[in-house]
């Protein structure tokens, strides 16, 4: 017998005959013998139009009350999955997150969880019942419900089950597991049955939407052991897990993509102490991360920084060095939207050299232009120009022996 969390995403539940399968894999559980508790996503759609109304009666609502909007979407997901399994036998109920309670900080919208009292939900369970949870969602300190943004589902899923002490956090999915590379673009991709933390939370981080990062930052963090299953078959997953869990362990272990970056580059910038501070500074204070950077020194005593940031974030970059551009004493600012970061992930890569020049080499040989380069311990990231993404993360697929 198992503690386990169980977490559908919207798609899971996207209709009342969804719901019914989910309810059915939930009493499979049940009838093994494992203590379950449940956390579900709003209907697929339905927080899309939440925000939807809530932006289309003020763009600069209330964070406070589009929380309390946004939120209710898990909250009827919740009531009809106990339905479903009060109907096939099982002993359910739903839960939202003030009544758990999950404390979060007071960044409604956005808001991370501080801690969650777990003991009588373990109660209940101990005693036979599904406790079935609304994710994405908790309580401020002024008491108002806060949401956890996009993908915070699988944030609620993993802090609940460290706070259960759970032996597991099963994530269920519109996919079967985690792939070296998206399928759609390799068709010999090949699932693999278990990935370290730091390879899932890089892959996540650069482009992988097969878990959201604050999730895999958390079961990090926590120890977590998540697995990742589709919802619509019966088949083997990935676990996410300690490296030491993992016996023999490949130099790498996925290529990941992104489409979603933009390239920054401030011209004539003068080569002095503190500029990069005033450049990345005010974007930093409007909430802008910015990623991949390189600096080139000129003879004329001035520097070039490029950079690259969210392509969503573009117009609002440019507005704010635009803004400060007395106090910085650019040249000129130029941007290119058309681009993609592809990224090599492994832990492997810490004991094997050659892993960065197969790459420059493999993408030298397609013809492809690298217009950047960053590097981690496990990792390494290149920006390229958008139309060679597939040709790329096919040919570095083969490259490093993937394919299956």
């Amino acid at each position: 017998m198992a503690r386990i969390v169980m977490k559908f995403g919207g798609t899971s539940v996207a209709d009342l005959d969804r719901i019914r399968n989910v309810a059915g894999r939930v009493k499979r559980a049940v009838d093994a013998g494992d203590e379950v508790a449940v956390v579900v996503s709003a209907m697929a759609g339905v927080t899309n139009q939440l925000v939807a109304w809530c932006q289309q009666l003020s763009p600069l609502h209330d964070a406070r009350e589009y929380d309390t909007v946004v939120a209710t979407g898990e909250q009827v997901t919740t009531g009809l999955l106990a339905i479903a399994l009060q109907e096939i036998g099982v002993d359910a109920r739903s839960w939202q997150g003030w009544q758990i309670p999950v404390r979060t900080d007071a960044q409604h919208g956005k808001a991370r969880i501080a801690s969650i009292e777990g003991a009588e939900l373990i109660r209940r369970m101990q005693a036979g019942q599904v406790a079935v949870v609304a994710g994405f969602q908790g309580v401020a300190p002024d008491q108002r419900i806060a949401t956890l943004g996009r993908g915070g589902s699988d944030t609620s899923a993993v802090a609940l089950a460290a706070a259960l002490r759970a032996e597991r956090c099963d994530i269920y999915t519109d996919v079967d597991g985690v792939y070296t590379t998206d399928p759609r673009i390799v068709p010999r991709a090949k699932k693999l049955p278990r990935i370290a933390y730091e390879e899932m939370l890089e892959l996540a981080s650069v482009g992988a939407k097969v878990l959201q990062t604050r999730s895999v930052e958390l079961a990090m963090k926590e120890r977590v052991r998540v697995q990742v299953l589709s919802s619509f078959e019966d088949k083997p997953g990935t676990l996410v897990v300690d490296e030491e869990e993992i016996v023999e362990q490949e130099i790498v272990s996925g290529i990941a993509y992104s489409r979603d970056e933009a390239k920054m580059t401030v011209r004539g910038v003068p080569d002095r102490p503190g500029i990069a501070a005033a450049i990345f500074g005010p974007l930093s204070e409007a909430g802008m991360n910015v990623d991949m950077i390189v600096q080139n020194v000129s003879a004329d005593g001035t520097t070039d920084l490029t950079f690259t940031i969210s392509r969503a974030d573009l117009p609002r970059a440019q507005a704010t060095l635009e803004a400060a551009k007395e106090k910085i004493g650019y040249s000129a600012i130029l941007a290119d939207s058309d681009v993609a970061k592809i990224s090599v992930v492994g832990v492997g890569m810490r004991s094997h050299a050659g892993v960065a020049s197969t790459m420059f080499a493999t993408l030298a040989s397609k013809g492809i232009n690298i217009q950047v380069i960053s590097t981690s311990e496990i990792k390494v990231s290149v920006l390229i120009a958008a139309d060679y993404t597939e040709l790329a993360v096919r040919a570095l697929h083969t490259a490093y022996g993937l394919d299956a």
